[in-house]
């Protein structure tokens, strides 16, 4: 596996750790999921340049307008619930209560 691979897979799989044991406030859940999307752009972008394949070019730009999508959906979520809530704390947000 060469060196390149490896950090793409270690950043990806280290966001996914942060995700699953650090769900404290929703911006660490957010960040966590911006870098697992990074990783994965990243890694798609360096695809198609080591295999000298031209038809996944636009697979990275439409992987990283979703990623857009989800920072803004995600930012959205997190000052609708500062607001209703007082603060970020991911254990204030049950869905039961809503």
């Amino acid at each position: 596996m060469p060196l390149s691979h490896f950090c793409f897979y270690s950043a990806f799989f280290l966001s996914g750790l942060g995700l699953a044991f650090h769900r404290t406030h929703l911006i660490s859940a957010l960040l966590c999921l911006e870098s697992m999307m990074l990783s994965m752009y990243i890694a798609l972008s360096a695809w198609p340049i080591e295999n000298q394949a031209t038809s996944f070019t636009l697979i990275p730009m439409l992987m990283l307008s979703f990623s857009a999508c989800e920072a803004g959906t995600g930012l959205a979520v997190l000052v609708a619930s500062t607001r209703t809530h007082g603060s970020d704390h991911l254990h204030n947000l049950n869905l039961l209560q809503c």
